[in-house]
């Protein structure tokens, strides 16, 4: 069977039995692994952006002490390149808000295993915008192609292409929702 039928075999079977795709125990467990982690990047960025931890943000640049997590990002030396007039015209206090709760509502749903597929979308998104934010083609780029925004992309769209989220997640009880089997984008 090619790969193309395999894919549109797999697109109409139910929810429930979408999963089949990868049936060792073994490499589901490494999904929800890898779930784990790439969620909690995105959670970590909000943790460490609201509330100052010190990590990539101080204390007194916390977002809860009127930092400004996504205009400070927007209008640093990292935003280089042909792009910067678009990125810096676009820091305001709403796209503070709507980048915060991206990160959020990204690491939440990926921990948690509900939501992947708009949750890989929202934050394939969120790292794409910050990758050519960053216009990583530069002579003096460590590498012009993939770096760590594209990693995290894929690694969310694995997370929802396997559905790792039915694996120590409440993927497959999410699944289950009336509202979720009407609008099958919501898995």
């Amino acid at each position: 069977m090619t790969a193309a039928r395999t894919a549109t075999a797999v697109a109409a079977k139910p929810l429930a039995l979408q999963a089949e795709i990868v049936t060792s125990v073994t490499a589901r467990r490494w999904l929800a692994v890898t779930r784990f982690a790439t969620g909690f990047i995105f959670l970590w960025a909000f943790l460490d952006k609201t509330f100052g931890l010190g990590f990539s943000t101080p204390i007194e640049r916390a977002w809860i002490n009127g930092g400004t997590p996504a205009q400070g990002f927007l209008n640093s030396p990292a935003v280089v390149g042909p792009l910067q007039p678009f990125f810096q015209s676009i820091a305001s206090p709403l796209v503070d808000v709507l980048f915060m709760a991206g990160m959020l509502g990204v690491g939440a749903a990926i921990m948690l295993g509900i939501g992947t597929r708009v949750a890989a979308v929202a934050g394939t998104a969120i790292m794409v915008m910050m990758y050519l934010a960053e216009w990583p083609f530069m002579v003096g780029s460590t590498n012009p192609l993939v770096d760590y925004h594209i990693i995290y992309a894929l690694a969310l769209i694995v997370v929802a292409a396997t559905m790792a989220g039915d694996t120590w997640g409440l993927g497959a009880m999410w699944k289950k929702l009336p509202l979720v089997q009407r609008f099958r984008w919501l898995v």
